[in-house]
């Protein structure tokens, strides 16, 4: 059975500054048809949607923190205190053990008890802008809707929203490749998170209320209950896999169905399309296009061994555009039947991610009371798009919708 060093294959230099917008979609796409496997600087690519399945769901490859951070010789500290916690980076019986008395706190059902809040935080927003009928989009709306939805989740106050969106971009920057560079910042939004999160988690267990941070404090199972350092981890991740992922798929959104104007007519003419169209959103611009794993054993597939140590990126990206399931895959459609094969944008297996009903609710009540409320949706010009590496946003969305 061959090395996969020994393959012939196409090379992803995934690092290309240029990489991002159409050319993006245009490379990816030159690379499925060639191969499905592609080498790049620091490991190998999996194109197809099976692979990216088998990978995320094998036990014998993991999300590579620990790895990075022996890397980068964070031994110590509130960062490193972070990862050794962090529920992304724990597996097996103690992965099991956090997700079952935590799951309860995220289901549908739970997040749907947030929706009239993110109607309200929805209208607060959109009265600073609707007189002048324009605005930049991303600082307007998508930057602080889902800071003010995780202090609202959190039973913090809606003050400390700014705070909180702030420290989950610096903390979120562990994953980056300038985590040297931005380690003393990263290391005091850490810290700084954990003081709050202490105080805030004292005041709840005195008087607890309707919110995460109460609903989590009561979770027990057979006698089990969350320890405060889980707590607070725990919460920490809430935090960072709920604003910066948020803020920018809903920029993408936003950008999609501007540039797509019979779609933004659909949803206009029917606001119950949200859902739908909150899926495709998340099929067709996941904002995670790669995520990684490394072999902690040789790993054969498909005739070839990944041998231990090898770093595999797993393309949700392209595991969203499988033929065999999507129709058109390549084209943006909000009416494709509900009920489909599930996006991998979310992940899959047993980290898929915690928050994911949450988000997805944020995203419905967003696009369904802009439609409502922006009928004549139109880009002022070119949106900024952020580096595909890591979380891929958008940097500077400027949009028309007519003055009220």
């Amino acid at each position: 059975m061959p090395l996969v060093s020994e393959l012939e294959l196409p090379e992803f230099d995934y690092t290309d500054p240029e990489l991002r917008g159409e050319r993006f979609h245009r490379v990816m796409r030159d690379l499925r048809a060639q191969h499905w496997i592609a080498v790049a600087p620091l490991g190998y690519f999996v194109l197809d949607r099976e692979a990216v399945h088998f990978f995320l769901r094998h036990r014998g490859a993991v999300f590579p923190a620990r790895m990075l951070a022996e890397m980068f010789e964070v031994h110590d500290g509130p960062l490193h205190e972070e990862i050794e916690r962090n529920i992304l980076h724990i597996d097996g019986d103690d992965h099991r053990r956090l997700r079952n008395l935590v799951n309860p706190a995220f289901t549908p059902r739970a997040a749907d008890r947030y929706r009239p809040a993110m109607r309200h935080n929805l209208e607060r927003l959109f009265d600073a802008v609707e007189a002048a009928g324009s605005c930049e989009f991303v600082s307007a709306f998508a930057r602080p809707y889902p800071s003010l939805m995780i202090a609202t989740v959190m039973g913090a106050p809606l003050e400390d929203a700014e705070r909180l969106g702030e420290w989950s971009g610096w903390i979120q920057r562990q994953f980056s490749a300038d985590l040297l560079e931005q380690r003393p910042k990263i290391e005091g939004a850490v810290a700084e998170f954990y003081e709050w999160a202490d105080a805030l988690l004292a005041r709840r267990r005195a008087a607890p209320g309707d919110d995460l941070i109460s609903t989590l404090v009561a979770a027990e199972e057979d006698g089990d209950r969350l320890s405060d350092v889980e707590l607070v981890n725990l919460v920490l991740n809430v935090l960072v896999g709920g604003v910066d992922t948020t803020q920018s798929q809903l920029s993408h959104a936003i950008a999609l169905l501007a540039t797509h104007p019979e779609q933004w007519t659909l949803l206009v003419n029917d606001p119950g399309l949200a859902p739908q169209a909150v899926e495709e959103v998340l099929r067709y611009q996941p904002i995670v296009p790669f995520t990684a794993r490394v072999t902690l054993e040789d790993v054969e597939y498909r005739g070839v061994t990944f041998p231990e140590g090898t770093v595999v990126m797993v393309s949700a990206f392209d595991g969203n555009r499988d033929a065999g399931l999507w129709p058109d895959p390549e084209g943006f459609d909000i009416t494709r039947k509900p009920g489909g094969p599930r996006t991998l944008t979310f992940g899959t297996g047993i980290h898929n991610c915690l928050g994911a009903n949450l988000a997805r609710a944020e995203l419905e009540e967003a696009l369904a009371f802009l439609a409502r409320r922006m009928p004549d949706l139109e880009l002022a010009a070119d949106p900024v798009h952020d580096s595909i590496n890591g979380i891929y946003g958008i940097e500077d969305l400027r949009i028309r919708f007519g003055a009220a």
